[in-house]
């Protein structure tokens, strides 16, 4: 799918007179990421649902469904893709992409920035078949679903992580930062675009 399309439908989200500099498609990075916000905690607590995928997982294996034995393999397997305390912008951020179980739909991620803001949003229902109507049903139904100020930003930069040379790392005036990454045989130019467009550089 083209980026084009998140381009022209990002220009219909934002506010009035706010430009859009950079778009790309990605995916949060794989790895142990900064903990959920404290008002995530509790709506959980509360009982909003159950997670069918680790019941599931509890029945295979008991041993590798709780949170501390993730994030160790997590740790081993992809490294550190974030950090920050909870409610930071890193927090709130991965936080607001992480899938509703049960998670039935796939959704894409867009990162965008403007002349005013950092974005984060996402796609409408995507089909692992899809046609081109399909495609364009998941770009008009694209939604913002986090957004923080440009000042916001410390730094952005593109670089290698192991064996992926295409990882955008997000850091943040309170001390968090994110990580983003696209799969390896697509282009890092989108990301390096979102870099530039926080840093200056």
């Amino acid at each position: 799918m083209a980026h084009i399309s998140y381009q022209e439908r990002l220009t219909q989200l934002v506010e009035p007179g706010e430009r859009v500099l950079a778009v790309a498609k990605t995916d949060i990075a794989h790895g142990v990421r900064p903990p959920d916000p404290p008002a995530a905690k509790q709506s959980e607590s509360s009982g909003a649902g159950v997670d069918v995928g680790a019941v599931l997982l509890n029945l295979i294996s008991p041993l590798l469904s709780f949170p501390a034995g993730d994030r160790i393999v997590d740790r081993i397997t992809h490294g550190v893709a974030g950090r920050g305390a909870p409610g930071s912008f890193a927090s709130t951020l991965q936080h607001s992409r992480r899938p509703v179980p049960p998670a039935l739909t796939l959704h894409d991620t867009v990162l965008a920035v403007t002349d005013r803001r950092l974005l984060v949003c996402a796609s409408g229902p995507m089909k692992l078949w899809s046609s081109r109507a399909d495609d364009e049903r998941a770009v008009a139904g694209t939604r913002i679903v986090w957004s923080a100020p440009r000042a916001a930003v410390a730094d952005a930069r593109v670089g290698w992580h192991r064996l992926n040379p295409k990882r955008l790392r997000v850091e943040f005036t309170d001390g968090s930062w994110l990580a983003f990454t696209v799969p390896i045989a697509e282009p890092g130019k989108p990301l390096r675009e979102i870099a530039s467009a926080l840093s200056g550089r």
